[in-house]
């Protein structure tokens, strides 16, 4: 097994002691909480208690308004659900709407900004293929660089276990 060696900046250093002499880590902080954090809980303690209490209240009023509603419900239903559906229908027709209006001015938008630069779409292609081939002859340079580099590696070590299979030859004809 390989030894180990311990740096300084490795070692703990626990100051309280228990029995026996050795270290044990505190689990409590060596000083007290800090003014700006009895502060804190000193000013977020009521107000978080003032916002439980009223969560409480709305849901104990939600709770409250729940049973009284149920029974108007029941007796209006007739009525009131064909008037969420129509409601429910009318709110999807007005944001279809609106999505289709935005989808229309952004196409205006994209063809008017076209037709100002003035390329036609032969130009554009040709620029989208001239971008193309450079970037896969970039890609392939890089992979021919990269496939060089590997071959010579494995060239040297190739050359480094024939010189120490030499060397080790050596040394048993001379033993």
């Amino acid at each position: 097994m390989a030894d180990r060696t311990q740096y300084p900046h490795q070692v703990q250093v626990h100051p309280s002691r228990y029995e026996g002499g050795m270290t044990r880590p505190s689990l409590l902080p060596q000083k007290g909480p800090s003014t700006s954090q009895i502060l804190a809980v000193v000013a977020l303690v009521p107000v978080g208690g003032v916002l439980l209490g009223l969560a409480g209240l709305t849901l104990l009023g939600t709770i409250i308004g729940l049973c009284v509603a149920t029974p108007v419900f029941l007796l209006f239903s007739p009525v009131l659900v064909p008037a969420a559906l129509t409601v429910a229908l009318a709110v999807t027709g007005f944001l279809t709407s609106g999505a289709f209006g935005l989808t229309g001015l952004s196409s205006l938008s994209w063809i008017v900004n076209y037709f100002k630069q003035g390329r036609t779409m032969t130009e554009q292609l040709d620029y989208t293929k001239r971008r193309i081939q450079e970037r896969a002859a970039e890609a392939a340079a890089q992979v021919g660089q990269k496939t060089k580099e590997a071959g010579q590696a494995i060239q040297s070590k190739a050359q480094e276990g024939k010189e120490s299979a030499r060397t080790d030859v050596r040394t048993d004809v001379r033993t």
